[in-house]
This record gives structure tokens, C-alpha cells and sequence, in this order.
């Protein structure tokens, strides 16, 4: 396509592009990764929005499903949705669950999403100093582990049915536990930032299958007492909630009933959720 020479086509471009559901955008810090977002076109008019991080499973898919997902709830939220894009192969390999645990070779996942949120808060003329984050599954794993690591970004953190989680344990190393945590990321555990996000965390009743979350001693990231917190995932966040309360966080705790693996049928409760959560920080 050739680039618009007059402004009312660059406009026009800036519109289908760059609002509403936007294309998929390199970040500049490092473009092996990239972002999609919704983000309501009202932004274009000066209006100041809120920015809600959506962090994909495995498969990657879900990124556009949870952009086209939340869009309805952005807009009538004033609420823009980012959702990061952290490719499979990334580093030739074949790995899939790098980002789930924030290091992978020479990518830190958690300084990535921060220079994204940045990047777009300059795009769009924003102050996203602070934001929510919600993810399943693998973005389950990576938005509760984002929350230990980063608390004081966050106004809120829904925390989907990951597969393995790191409780707030001071006697077990990274990425069990918090024991080392300050050594291996260059930043200590703040238990006060911490508490003072609201935090959800949402799994399906009948979310039972193993197969997938089992840590053998001849995996990757088997470490003693990886599979300690529980055997199914409601078990493993169940495990997690507790830790976390009883580090003073408030966790709202939802089973889906009849729900298996299924990102889909958790959204509405996370939509309850931060819809609650937003009414309450406006209102301050």
C-alpha cells in the first residue's frame, strides 16, 4: 500500500488502523513481539481512557479473541484493551512456555509488556502508568507472576486458570516460590504494593485434566515442589488465592460451573470484575 499523501487520507488510514481494533503492531523495543489492540475511537477526540492487558494461552489465538472479546465492554468502559502477541519459536527453538514464567534466552516478558504499554500510552496520548491484567492459561501463569513482580503497576489483576502457579512462599526458589526473587529479577518481593491491588482469579469448576499441567523430573521448568500446590488447575489456584490472602491481597475467587479449559466462558465474570473495580477507582 502507498503511503497517504494528504491528511484527510492519512485520517482515514489512522481511523481503520489504529482505532477501534487495531492492526497488529511490532514493538519497538524488541519486534520480534508484537500487540493488537482495541482501542474506542472516542481516544481519537482526546477522551482519556483506562488500559486493560490481555495476555494469550499457548496457542497464541487468544489474543484476538479476548481483543474482539473485551471490545464491547472498552468501549462502553472507556477502556482500551492491549494484547501483547509472544510468538511460539521465538528464539528458534520450538519453546512454548517461555513467557509463562516472565525469562526466556534474553527476553524478559514482563520489561516487553511494560515498553508496550508505554510505547501505546505515547501513541495515544494516554496515562497508563498504572493498568489491569487479566489472562488464561499460559496468561494465567504470566499475569499472576507479573503481579508478584510489579505490583505498584497495577490497578487490578484477574488471574485465569494457569497450569502452574508460584505462591508467595519465601522458603522455595523462583519459580515456586519468592525465595530468590530479588536475586534472579533485580527486584524484591513488595508484599505492601501488592496488597493493595484487587485481585481476581477465575477457573472453570470441571477444569480437571492433567495431562498438560504435570511437571515431570525430565521436563524444562521441573523444579522440587512443582506440582505441590495441587493436582487440577481449581486445586493449583485455590492454592494461590490462600497465598496470596494471606499476604493481606483481597482475591475474589469464581468457579465457573460446568466449565472445562475454556477461556471463553470466563470473560463475563472477568468483565464483572473489573467493571466492579473501575467504579470503585473513579469514584476516588
Amino acid at each position: 500500500m502507498q503511503e497517504l499523501g494528504t491528511s484527510g487520507a492519512a485520517a482515514r488510514a489512522r481511523a481503520i488502523y489504529d482505532y477501534g481494533h487495531t492492526a497488529i503492531f511490532a514493538s519497538s523495543v524488541d519486534p520480534r513481539l508484537h500487540m493488537l489492540l482495541y482501542v474506542p475511537p472516542t481516544a481519537a477526540e482526546g477522551r482519556k481512557l483506562d488500559l486493560l492487558v490481555a495476555v494469550h494461552g499457548t496457542s497464541r489465538t487468544s489474543a484476538i479473541e479476548f481483543r474482539d472479546g473485551f471490545a464491547e465492554f472498552g468501549l462502553y468502559n472507556d477502556c482500551a484493551i492491549l494484547c501483547p502477541i509472544f510468538p511460539m519459536n521465538v528464539l528458534g527453538d520450538g519453546a512454548r512456555s517461555g513467557y509463562k514464567y516472565v525469562e526466556e534466552g534474553d527476553i524478559r516478558y514482563d520489561r516487553i509488556v511494560l515498553a508496550m504499554v508505554e510505547e501505546m500510552a505515547l501513541k495515544y496520548d494516554q496515562d497508563w502508568s498504572q493498568f489491569a491484567m487479566f489472562g488464561f492459561s499460559g496468561g494465567g501463569h504470566f499475569t499472576h507472576r507479573f503481579a508478584i513482580l510489579h505490583p505498584e503497576k497495577l490497578w487490578a489483576a484477574s488471574v485465569g486458570a494457569p497450569g502452574s502457579v508460584t505462591l508467595l512462599d519465601p522458603s522455595r526458589d523462583w519459580w515456586v516460590g519468592i525465595r530468590n526473587l530479588g536475586e534472579r529479577f533485580g527486584k524484591p518481593f513488595n508484599r505492601e504494593s501488592l496488597a493493595k491491588v484487587p485481585v481476581h482469579m477465575v477457573v472453570g469448576d470441571a477444569d480437571l485434566e492433567t495431562w498438560e499441567i504435570t511437571h515431570k523430573p525430565c521436563s524444562k521448568y521441573y523444579i522440587e515442589g512443582a506440582n505441590d500446590a495441587g493436582e487440577t488447575r481449581p486445586e493449583r489456584l485455590e492454592a494461590l488465592a490462600q497465598s496470596f490472602r494471606n499476604a493481606g491481597v483481597t482475591v475474589t475467587l469464581d468457579k465457573v460451573p460446568g466449565a472445562a479449559h475454556d477461556r471463553m466462558k470466563v470473560l463475563p465474570y472477568v468483565k464483572n470484575f473489573l467493571a466492579r473495580t473501575l467504579a470503585a477507582r473513579r469514584a476516588k
